[in-house]
């Protein structure tokens, strides 16, 4: 600013590029000032500790530079360390505060030249240390233990640091995860039903990834899902990121159709200078900066204005964008998902014909359905967008079979909400296959699911929470009855009731 604008001034200085150590040189440079650090806390730092603050901040912590935010990491620990594990007891802790405070004392004496007084405060003083040493006898302190029971700051420790700047879980950070990645498809169809093609792909991509095998310049994974609502693209999204940075809060989701004038494109980015809302930040790049590690999902992006899909090109093939602010924005550690409906008519056209759940080369109709949404595909977008994708995934409309196993993991959340208020619920299996036969339908998917569990469970239940038929410690029955009229519909009764029930019951057939 001041001395390149001046050439005559520039070319009397030798420009000196000083670029951040690497990992190993910070590690040296740790291990040299450690006991600086040690003698303030007045703790021991281990070397594994040293290991991992020079490679957890480097990989965790892309905004900053080596050695400066490993020191703080190491400097941030310590000083938690120190306050959660001070074994100071409470009396010899008064005892050295009184000291301190007494010598303060002493010294303003001196130099005020009240010489009685600090000779009375000398006696206080000599007084004070006895009663410590007295303290520490008792406790069994010496000056050898006062070293060796110094508290050690761990690996554990730096990651719990971590996990606090960057919002992924220690566990995360510091376990195992070569088998959680392998277990990957399993935990997603925890919570996703059905979609083996959709959870296969995403988890061969992160598997890939982690490996180390992936484009180092680019997101983790970027991918399109393509398939008709309510079959699960953002559940699936959500469950992603819950899988791999510990909770559902670090997906950022983007709805595309807030963006269908081109002036509106801005809003991601950020207005540029001269322009109203600049200085507000980027939709997009702010909650990208807030959250480096997450999953970033754009709702509906056939909706959005095509200058949405330009900004787009430079986070999917070199991994940053920059925002109205000129500040460059770190999508590396981010996974990129859009979801669409393009071609969705191609998919319910199959599935009306019983054609569902297929895998790409074992099924003609299958091939003949994926070549019809990807050439619907093409229409839409160029060939520049598509060829940074690196994978489409089609979701097929859900069986009814499937709709059964989605109506149990709803009963379960259900189930967990009644945990808080000590009730206890109990669906009968003619009970899941009467919300599986009323909630399917393949036009919409599985949210008419939801609905109908609203309606005919939640609402029954809340009214009779309120009303007192069902008090805490009860077993809510839930199963099917019968009107005159041949109409099926669900029964809501209480262990209690139930039981009574079947008692009034059995004399009636003994009598008969």
């Amino acid at each position: 600013k001041y001395i390149e604008r001046d050439a005559a001034l520039e070319r009397r200085f030798q420009p000196v590029m000083v670029e951040q150590p690497s990992e190993e040189e910070t590690i040296e440079i740790l291990r040299g000032i450690k006991s600086r650090y040690e003698d303030f806390h007045q703790l021991q730092i281990s070397d594994e500790a040293i290991r991992a603050a020079a490679h957890l901040s480097a990989r965790y912590v892309p905004d900053r530079f080596l050695p400066d935010k490993a020191i703080d990491l190491i400097d941030e620990a310590a000083a938690r360390v120190r306050m959660t594990r001070s074994a100071t007891p409470p009396s010899l802790r008064d005892a050295l505060r009184g000291l301190e405070a007494i010598r303060k004392e002493r010294e303003a004496a001196i130099e005020d030249q009240q010489y009685e007084l600090a000779s009375d405060l000398r006696d206080r003083e000599e007084r004070m240390l006895a009663r410590i040493s007295k303290i520490e006898s008792e406790l069994g302190i010496s000056e050898d233990t006062k070293l060796i029971e110094r508290p050690y700051v761990t690996e554990e420790d730096i990651a719990e640091v971590v996990g606090m700047w960057t919002g992924i879980p220690v566990t995360r950070l510091k376990g195992d995860e070569t088998t959680r990645l392998l277990q990957m498809e399993e935990f997603l169809h925890n919570r996703v039903v059905g979609q083996q093609e959709a959870i296969v792909t995403i988890s061969k991509a992160v598997r890939r990834a982690r490996a180390g095998l992936k484009d180092p310049k680019r997101p983790i994974g970027s991918f399109i899902f393509l398939g008709p609502t309510g079959v699960g693209k953002t559940e699936l999204a959500r469950t992603l990121a819950e899988f791999m940075f510990g909770s559902e809060e670090q997906l950022i989701r983007i709805d595309m159709s807030e963006f269908q004038e081109r002036h509106t494109t801005s809003r991601l980015v950020g207005s540029p200078p001269g322009y109203v809302g600049y200085g507000e930040g980027g939709q997009l790049t702010d909650a990208v900066r807030r959250k480096p590690y997450s999953v970033v999902l754009f709702d509906e992006i056939e909706k959005a204005h095509p200058d949405a899909f330009n900004l787009l090109l430079q986070v999917l093939e070199d991994g940053q964008l920059t925002d109205g602010k000129g500040r460059r924005v770190d999508f590396r550690n981010t996974i990129i998902i859009m979801t669409s409906n393009v071609g969705t008519e191609h998919i319910r056209r199959a599935s009306r014909i019983g054609f569902s759940g297929y895998s790409p080369g074992t099924d003609i109709d299958a091939d003949d359905v994926r070549k019809k949404v990807e050439d619907a595909l093409k229409q839409l977008f160029r060939p520049e967008f598509l060829n940074r994708i690196d994978a489409t995934i089609i979701f097929h409309a859900l069986t009814n079979e499937e709709i059964r196993k989605i109506a149990e993991l709803l009963i379960r959340r259900v189930q967990a909400q009644l945990k808080e208020h000590d009730l206890t619920l109990e669906v009968r299996e003619d009970a899941y296959d009467l919300l599986a036969k009323r909630g399917y339908d393949p036009a919409y998917g599985a949210r008419p699911l939801r609905r109908i569990i609203t309606n005919l469970i939640e609402d029954p239940l809340s009214e009779g929470m309120l009303e007192g038929r069902f008090q805490p410690g009860d077993t809510v029955v839930v199963d099917t009855a019968t009107l005159e009229n041949g109409e099926t519909y669900l029964r809501l009764r209480s262990l209690r009731e139930v039981e009574e029930t079947s008692t009034e019951e059995e004399p009636a057939d003994a009598v008969a």
